[in-house]
């Protein structure tokens, strides 16, 4: 196992020479550190605390080979590791630390694991400030809070924890429900908004700068409510927290017929390691946990485009567990927050990251999807020169049509500054592109996985090296050139990695939705209208999402006459367009 520390206020440091201490003396040490093990399939990042003893005479040579072995980690909440410390072959140490990984209570109960609770004030603050940008969410409360329509429900949610979340949760709770929450990206939390919410709303488990075992702990966290079962409703981006139940069902199922654990080595997905270690971990103490989840859940819905896309794979095998509504394609989510609001938050994030001048350069933006048609608006208005890569005809046509160049990557990746993977795909750019770039070319994404740019790649390409300039900003040099490119927020989200995401007025559009799409479940739950299926929101409730917002901008709708609205055939009140509309 290997260690790093990095310094984090109010904590001291391990000096450098933390080894030379005299016979029969003890030190103890606290920091915020890395642990990774030689597989890579257990990363996590924690505050530790450490007691090295030195006994009697010694032999520590003058430049110790240091190699250290996790023997085990006693409990996923709140662990005590042993490892044993091999010093040239010829001392052992025995050092034990204990891992801070375990829920907090507030003085009500209420449970909780968030980076810094004394932040919750300077949370409060922007809570209130965003709330005046949101009108959707607050035209909820107004409307649906005194009748408390989500009294005795249960919602889990798996959403960038920001201050706009922020909101989107308290709307929930004005509304009834009771929450439990968890960021989907692991640097995509804004630890003041994480404390608010843990103080005065709902159960929190979210920190910026999450390993991806903590995220998938905060994410069990988010499900676990207890001997009762999980939650009646999920609030989903990008498709986690329902993917952890689909996985934990068939696995008790498969479990249940042959007494077979999920096996972490039986894949090579450093991530999914961790995802099937937990649900082996989770059967031991309960073989029917998942199950109870399922069996209790009423329906998710979905907020982002690679969440939908997981939806309809499931929905199309035959394995989706439960109804989902498609938050994504609602008009008034894909058309403002994946457009719009990428517009705002991608040069938001590229100049806080690295002070760069956008204008003059050539910026390459792969996909013109809604995401992407917002990224190159951005950069082309910032002076960018901007090309697109497109396998669509259709897109590529449109790209064309607004003045930008259509060409491949292999055309373009030694002569582009800035680079921007928008896709939703996969294997976008690779180890062998980067090696070509510029020196000092910048690569990022904005999709919301980070297997557009090939990570692992580059982290295991010979010799390279890895430069943190800043959190979320590192420039990797290759040994052939000796010059390097800067990767922004490792390969992930880099809007909310590097800035805080989109502003809270596009994001009243998207939640007012999922408001809409939480209430239409939770309301029909003994109807039998959604079956185990993926639907869409009516365009009624789309043009109303749309309506709520447009007085904080000073709009004035035009009427029309029931004599015009029977020429075209459509109610004076609504909808205007059919489904098909494509806007």
């Amino acid at each position: 196992m290997e260690m790093e520390g990095t310094r984090e206020e109010g904590m001291e440091v391990p000096p450098k020479n933390a080894l030379a201490l005299s016979e029969n003396s003890s030190q103890t040490w606290s920091w915020r550190t890395q642990f990774t093990d030689m597989w890579g399939s257990f990363d996590f990042w924690s505050t530790v605390q450490i007691t090295l003893t030195i006994p009697q005479k010694p032999k520590i040579s003058r430049k110790p080979l240091i190699s250290t072995s996790l023997l085990s980690l006693l409990s996923s909440h709140c662990a005590t590791l042993l490892l044993f410390l091999c010093i040239s072959d010829q001392i052992q140490t025995l050092i034990s630390f204990a891992m801070a990984l375990s829920v907090e209570k507030t003085s009500s109960g209420r449970e909780y694991k968030v980076k810094d609770i004394s932040q919750a004030d300077f949370g409060r603050l922007e809570i209130e400030l965003a709330e005046v940008e949101m009108p959707g969410l607050m035209a909820c409360r107004a409307e649906f809070g005194p009748s408390k329509p989500f009294a005795g429900a249960r919602v889990s949610g798996s959403l960038h924890m920001t201050i706009q979340t922020a909101v989107l949760i308290e709307t929930l709770t004005a509304l009834g429900a009771e929450v439990r929450w968890c960021s989907c990206n692991i640097f995509s939390t804004q630890d003041h908004a994480a404390a608010a919410i843990a103080r005065d709303s709902a159960a929190v488990f979210a920190w910026k700068g999450e390993t991806l075992q903590e995220y998938w702990w905060c994410t069990e966290r988010c499900l676990d409510w207890g001997p009762g079962g999980g939650p009646d409703l999920i609030v989903d981006d990008g498709g986690d927290a329902t993917l952890l139940i689909h996985e934990g069902v068939c696995a008790e199922e498969e479990y249940e017929k042959t007494g077979k654990l999920p096996d972490p080595e039986s894949t090579d997905n450093a991530e999914f390691k961790i995802v099937l270690g937990l649900i082996r971990d989770g059967l031991k103490a309960d073989p029917k946990k998942y199950h109870k989840m399922k069996d209790r859940l009423v329906g998710v819905s979905e907020e982002t485009t690679t969440g939908v896309k997981r939806l309809y794979q499931m929905q199309e095998s035959g394995t989706l567990l439960f109804p989902a509504i498609n938050v994504n394609d609602s008009v008034t989510k894909s058309k403002f927050d994946n457009l719009y609001g990428c517009r705002h938050s991608l040069p938001d994030g590229l100049m806080r990251a690295t002070d760069v001048m956008i204008a003059g350069k050539v910026a390459v933006v792969c996909g013109y999807g809604d995401v992407g048609k917002g990224c190159a608006a951005a950069l082309k208005q910032a002076g960018a020169r901007v090309v697109v890569t497109e396998i669509d005809p259709i897109c590529a046509l449109q790209a064309l049509m607004e003045g930008l160049q259509v060409l491949t990557l292999e055309d373009v990746v030694s002569e582009a500054d800035i680079f921007v993977t928008t896709t939703g795909n996969k294997d976008i750019i690779m180890v062998d592109h980067m090696k070509k770039m510029k020196n000092n070319a910048i690569v990022c994404n904005i999709g919301h996985f980070d297997n557009e740019i090939d990570m692992l790649g580059l982290e295991t390409y010979p010799g390279v090296k890895k430069i943190t300039i800043k959190p979320q900003t590192d420039r990797w040099v290759f040994p052939e050139t000796n010059s390097g490119i800067i990767v922004l927020a490792e390969g992930r989200l880099m809007n909310l990695g590097c800035a805080t995401g989109h502003p809270s007025f596009v994001m009243s559009c998207s939640f007012t939705n999922q408001v809409i799409a939480q209430l239409e479940l939770w309301n029909e739950k003994k109807s039998g209208k959604y079956e185990k299926k993926v639907y869409v929101l009516p365009k009624h409730l789309d043009e109303k999402v749309a309506a709520l917002h447009l007085g904080k901008l000073g709009a004035k709708l035009t009427k029309l006459t029931k004599s015009q609205a029977d020429y075209i055939s459509v109610p004076v009140e609504g909808p205007y367009k059919p489904a098909h509309y494509r806007y």
